[in-house]
């Protein structure tokens, strides 16, 4: 299925206490790039969560997002108030040797807070990464899905767009084979007008005409146009989880190759403005895909 290479998602997921926040931004990108803001408790993490996101994505800029905050409610830390003691007589007893005015606060002990309050446990390491995966699993659902949708809509403007190229590929088609004997007889009419005194080769001239007349045939390069245009509809209705912006996109440039040659050939004003057209709705699908995985 089709996926546009942009979207947005933000998710959330809470457990004892701990509330940890994803936010996915996808914009276009010939390859898969992934820059990350973490949460300094999951740097060593972020290979892994790297591989997450590449399960879901193949193509695109993503920038992915993760704070980790805890509820108040909740104590996040513990606090060893044996130790927390000890620290405070220690205070008091250096400021009773050193003479030193006023009284040891909550401050002065807090300096030293690390040899008594414990804020993180092995457990509460896990409990982290559990709550994270359930954020970031569901942030790349959605994601996904917005992808998707985004997807489908331009399947429907780029296959409606291509239905408008067929159509008018026909058309030049039948007008090519009127023109071509219009145009051997016009140019027979001429070379004889400039011979009209002279002796003319009859023979030489009529296979000049047909050389001058196969190279007004266009009608091998409408033959590969068809089989293009073939291969671009089963593309966009492929149901295969490989990304297809790469395969519609060479089609396209080799699409825009046969038509310019078409151009190149005829000298007929109705066609000019028929190849003309398909170009302009050519383009507009070239620039639709750059928006496809």
């Amino acid at each position: 299925m089709i996926k546009s290479m942009t979207g947005f998602s933000k998710a959330e997921a809470k457990e004892k206490g701990y509330i940890v926040t994803v936010e996915l931004r996808s914009l276009n990108g010939r390859f898969l790039e992934i820059s990350s803001k973490l949460h300094r408790n999951l740097a060593h993490k972020e290979f892994e969560i790297r591989d997450i996101v590449k399960k879901t994505v193949s193509r695109g800029n993503i920038s992915l997002s993760v704070t980790i905050e805890f509820d108040e409610s909740v104590q996040p830390f513990e606090i060893n108030l044996d130790s927390a003691k000890q620290y405070f007589n220690s205070l008091i007893k250096m400021k009773n040797k050193l003479k030193m005015k006023g009284d040891v606060t909550i401050d002065n002990v807090l300096h030293f807070s690390n040899g008594f309050i414990v804020k993180s446990k092995t457990e509460d390491a896990d409990i982290e990464w559990k709550i994270t995966r359930t954020a970031l699993n569901n942030a790349l659902n959605s994601l996904d899905n917005m992808r998707k949708n985004e997807g489908t809509q331009i399947v429907k403007d780029i296959s409606a767009r291509m239905k408008k190229v067929a159509t008018v590929l026909e058309k030049v088609d039948a007008l090519g084979l009127d023109k071509i004997p219009q145009e051997r007889e016009r140019l027979r009419m001429r070379v004889a007008q400039l011979f009209e005194s002279d002796e003319i080769d009859e023979h030489r001239i009529q296979m000049e005409l047909v050389l001058l007349a196969d190279k007004l045939d266009f009608s091998e390069e409408c033959v590969r146009m068809r089989s293009h245009i073939k291969f671009f509809n089963e593309a966009i209705k492929a149901k295969t989880p490989e990304s297809v912006g790469k395969k519609i996109n060479f089609l396209l440039q080799e699409m825009n190759r046969e038509v310019n040659t078409i151009g190149s050939k005829c000298s007929d004003a109705e066609i000019a403005q028929q190849v003309v057209y398909m170009k302009e709705e050519l383009e507009r699908i070239r620039e639709q895909i750059q928006n496809i995985e």
